[in-house]
């Protein structure tokens, strides 16, 4: 066996596991904190390729990247933005429509680059392998490279923001993409002040994390766990 291959199937040591775990513990949805520093162009290429050796049904890689400096083209997406969040923000009333109001729920203009990663939906051909049953599948494949790309990101120290108030087809036409090419992630990049310690939404108190142990089912939905030892880490509720 060669030292690559060795190097490929042994496990990971404590300090690479503890990395990993940490870039997922202390990911963010930045909309606030960006700071104007330029992405050095070697990083911003190990993050596109992090993203691009996401796992992909049939191997299809239906994802492409748009980087976008352009102020021009980033003022329009972010009127798209403000049209739809009006729009958006009609749906609540009293103190939950003024503390909506009052988040920040993009970074489109203060990062330095924005990124949409999109989904090509006839790569592959009309026949893709694993994609007969559920042909959304591109669609969760090219999500998974957006979790790539976000995970590298917070490790490098690079905060990422999903602007998903967005109307589809306006963005698309901004962006000049094909009939078949649909922008999935539109995505604000940068270094940032600070990593919040927790998620925005639930510092601000719109949301809080559900328990895990609550969400966990065994064999069939609402199903208790047989497994005691299971049960016993989960009320552990630890992390690593």
């Amino acid at each position: 066996m060669s030292t690559q291959e060795q190097n490929h199937n042994r496990p990971f040591t404590d300090d690479e596991l503890h990395g990993l775990y940490r870039a997922i513990y202390e990911r963010r949805d930045v909309r606030s904190q960006f700071l104007p520093d330029p992405i050095p162009s070697d990083v911003l290429v190990r993050l596109l390729n992090a993203a691009h050796h996401a796992p992909s049904v049939g191997f299809m890689q239906p994802w492409d990247f748009i980087v976008i400096d352009s102020v021009a083209v980033r003022e329009s997406v972010l009127a798209i933005f403000e049209q739809e969040n009006r729009k958006a923000a009609e749906n609540y009333t009293g103190d939950q429509g003024a503390r909506y109001r009052s988040l920040k729920l993009q970074g489109i203009l203060e990062s330095p680059i924005n990124l949409c990663i999109t989904c090509n939906r006839s790569r592959g051909g009309r026949h893709v392998l694993g994609r007969n049953s559920v042909v959304e599948m591109d669609l969760f494949s090219t999500c998974l490279a957006v979790q790539n790309l976000w995970l590298a990101a917070r490790a490098e120290g690079i905060g990422v923001g999903w602007v998903s108030i967005l109307d589809q087809q306006q963005l698309a036409h901004t962006l000049k993409l094909p009939n078949d090419v649909y922008p999935l992630a539109y995505l604000c990049l940068g270094y940032v002040s600070e990593f919040l310690d927790q998620p925005e939404l639930q510092a601000k108190g719109w949301r809080s994390r559900l328990p895990l142990d609550e969400l966990v089912h065994g064999n069939t939905w609402g199903e208790g766990l047989g497994n005691e030892e299971l049960q016993a880490e989960l009320a552990n509720k630890k992390v690593w």
